[in-house]
C-alpha cells in the first residue's frame, strides 16, 4: 500500500522524467511506464486524450484497450465530463461500465486539465476489487496536478 510520501516521490520522479522533454506522447509514455513499475496490483495504466469530442487511447501499459470512449460513457467518460476523480471499488457496480479488459475489477480515473479545460484522463485498473483507497486518490490527484502543469497539451 502506497503512502502519500510514496506518491510525492513518484511525482518528483515523473517531473524529473519530463523536465527536458516537450513531446506530449513521449512524456505520457514514460509516465505510464513509471506508474506501471511502481504501483502494485494494477493491470492497466494509461491515458485517454480528448480528440474530436471523444476520448482516444493514448500511451499506456497493459493489455489491448478500448480505443475510443464517448465523453458520457464509462468511468473515463464520467471523470472527464464531471472533471472529477472517479474511484470505483467494483466496476461491475458502475452503471454503464465499459469492460475493455475482463480482468479489471476496480478502477481510478483522474481528469487532467490545461488552462482550465479538461483535456485528458489518467486511467488505472486493478484485477482486485477495492484496490484504490483515499490515499491513492489524494496521491494521484496531486500527481496529476503537478504533471499537467508541465505537459505540452
Amino acid at each position: 500500500m502506497k503512502t502519500l510520501k510514496d506518491y510525492q516521490l513518484l511525482t518528483a520522479q515523473a517531473l524529473a522524467l519530463i523536465e527536458d522533454e516537450k513531446d506530449l506522447i513521449a512524456n505520457l509514455s514514460n509516465i505510464s511506464a513509471l506508474l506501471n513499475m511502481n504501483l502494485d496490483n494494477i493491470n492497466w495504466v494509461g491515458f485517454y486524450l480528448l480528440k474530436d469530442e471523444q476520448l482516444v487511447l493514448g500511451p499506456f501499459q497493459g493489455n489491448v484497450a478500448c480505443v475510443r470512449i464517448d465523453l458520457d460513457k464509462g468511468v473515463c467518460g464520467k471523470a472527464f465530463s464531471t472533471n472529477s476523480t472517479q474511484r470505483i471499488a467494483d466496476v461491475h457496480d458502475f452503471p454503464g461500465y465499459i469492460a475493455c479488459d475482463a480482468a479489471s475489477q476496480s478502477e481510478i480515473v483522474v481528469p487532467m486539465n490545461n488552462k482550465g479545460k479538461t483535456v485528458a484522463v489518467l486511467d488505472i485498473d486493478s484485477p482486485i476489487t477495492n484496490r484504490f483507497n483515499e490515499i491513492d486518490e489524494a496521491g494521484l490527484n496531486e500527481f496529476v496536478k503537478q504533471i499537467e502543469e508541465k505537459l505540452n497539451f
